[in-house]
């Protein structure tokens, strides 16, 4: 036999509330009453205060069916991990006194229950079901965090500690020098490595520069507003010049 109980409808955070909706419970009507979708809890009460409450963690899903071959009329589907009937509800009070106990023959037992919300009006089923997704999202599955957390499998770099390891001359933190404490530390190669890059830099300097197509070999260059100028061919080079007044 379903549970139905004398509660009382809520009054707070109430997104939704739907009249003349019938409830079927695993394959039994349960008769006229109104939906309240609510923030806290989704319940239903027949016309003399009678009802029933979910925990929207037990809400494994919900979904419009309008499938008219699975049930006669569209409705609102929902699926609920746990029993609505009084065994059941006299089970889950002889196994309160042991909270772990009750928690792994829940986990164990896999129970499902179907309720079918079917509204006189059919247009109400999409803000039902809106109202219900939005309620639903204000209590996510702790498991899914968990899980999020757990997918994390990276180790914490410590920084003063490798610090200090390499104090002790166990770490593996690279060193950084400065230019003049770089050459300090260069070995007989490194610095003849160094003066053969000097040289080749140098050389390649000394080349030939050009300017405006014409080509010296004589390194005498001025740089005026970012431009190269060679000095020796400014002066005078523009004194014929037609100047228009």
């Amino acid at each position: 036999m379903v549970v139905l109980k004398s509660l009382h409808p809520p009054s707070e955070g109430v997104r939704l509330q739907q009249a003349d909706t019938t409830a079927v419970l695993d394959g039994k009507r349960l008769g006229s009453g109104t939906l309240f979708v609510a923030e806290a809890h989704l319940s239903w009460f027949d016309g003399s205060g009678m009802g029933f409450c979910l925990e929207y963690p037990s809400i494994s899903l919900h979904a419009i069916s309008r499938d008219l071959s699975a049930f006669p009329e569209e409705h609102l589907y929902v699926m609920v991990t746990a029993e609505l009937d009084d065994e059941a509800e006299a089970e889950q009070q002889d196994k309160a006194s042991d909270d772990e106990e009750s928690d792994s023959d829940s986990e164990d037992s896999g129970t499902i229950t179907e309720i079918r919300f079917v509204p006189s009006d059919k247009a109400a089923l999409e803000p039902m079901f809106s109202a219900m997704c939005d309620c639903q999202a204000l209590h996510p599955d702790p498991d899914d965090a968990d899980t999020d957390d757990d997918d994390y499998e990276g180790e914490e770099y410590d920084v003063e500690e490798a610090e200090q390891e390499q104090g002790r001359g166990q770490g593996d933190i690279p060193t950084f020098y400065t230019y003049e404490e770089g050459l300090s530390h260069l070995t007989s190669e490194g610095q003849a490595t160094l003066d053969r890059l000097e040289g080749m830099l140098a050389q390649s300097v000394a080349q030939q520069y050009h300017m405006a197509g014409v080509r010296t070999d004589v390194p005498s260059v001025e740089f005026e507003d970012g431009m190269e100028v060679d000095s020796s061919t400014v002066t005078g080079q523009f004194d014929d010049a037609d100047v228009d007044h």
